[in-house]
């Protein structure tokens, strides 16, 4: 199995989208770079933020797509077509409806389910056979809130489901080495078969 050689990040450009919900992957590449000493920089003939980050003596890029989101393929397109970077060596990480926050799965290929950057990308890319890092948001509907969809993600978490989906992408990180290193199933095996938390007698 290949190693994964391009880490993607999706989020919309701009400080008035820095802490909604649709800039999960944002945050988690940026959690990488921090931890790995990595810095991002504008690199144009890529749109958008590159870094190089070095982990476990393995090296992988970071991408922040300076598009808006429904055109983030352009970006990846871009970068992974100059450095030869086949579509199975690459990780997209995005916010996710279907899982609630605290939660987290990867999983190679499937459909968009509706995020725009997803189907961009498969579109730029001309198959939909990339890894994929999804960071549980919620959907309205399972958090009681009276939104639309496309409201819903353009808006910050409220301070409890922040908490949970900050805590999940630091746990999440667990799958960086194996990611790296090419050994993906054991990165899903990590990230899938963790112990629950155990509640609170005392609540």
């Amino acid at each position: 199995m290949s190693a994964i050689r391009l880490i993607v990040g999706l989020g919309n450009i701009g400080p008035e989208y820095e802490d909604t919900r649709h800039n999960a992957g944002f945050w988690w590449v940026d959690a990488v770079a921090q931890a790995n000493g990595a810095r991002f920089a504008r690199e144009s003939k890529f749109h958008g933020d590159v870094a190089r980050a070095t982990v476990h003596g393995n090296s992988l890029w970071l991408l922040k797509p300076g598009t808006y989101m429904n055109r983030s393929g352009r970006a990846v397109a871009a970068l992974a077509g100059f450095y030869r970077i086949a579509p199975a060596e690459i990780l997209v990480v995005h916010d996710e409806l279907d899982l609630l926050p605290g939660q987290s799965k990867m999983k190679l290929a499937g459909g968009n389910a509706g995020h725009n950057g997803l189907k961009d990308i498969t579109a730029a890319l001309g198959t939909p056979a990339f890894w994929r890092l999804r960071l549980g948001i919620g959907h309205p509907r399972t958090l009681n809130l009276n939104q639309d969809v496309a409201d819903f993600v353009l808006h910050a978490p409220r301070r409890d489901e922040a908490t949970l989906i900050r805590d999940e992408l630091e746990r999440s990180l667990v799958v960086l080495a194996d990611c790296a290193a090419g050994h993906l199933e054991a990165a899903m095996h990590k990230l899938h078969s963790r112990p629950k938390p155990r509640p609170d007698p005392a609540a």
